[in-house]
């Protein structure tokens, strides 16, 4: 999940990085949101599969101590 917040964060540096040198007229701005688009889905679906999977888990073992009880 932290490598997931990590990417979300420098994704939106870059995106803003990026807006800076649009407005400064520079002309190699675009790789810059490029790589923020890039960076930030991925951190974006790095969060998303954690929080998946922490909730599976979570069932897994509710359903393991249910399965304890019972026996």
């Amino acid at each position: 999940m932290r490598r997931g917040l990590w990417l979300i964060l420098i994704g939106i540096a870059f995106n803003f990085l990026g807006y800076y040198l649009m407005e400064a007229e520079e002309f190699k701005y675009g790789w810059a949101m490029v790589i923020g688009t890039v960076a930030f889905g991925l951190g974006f679906l790095l969060v998303i599969y954690s929080l998946m999977r922490k909730m599976d888990r979570s069932a897994l073992m509710k359903g393991r101590s249910e399965s304890e009880t019972e026996e």
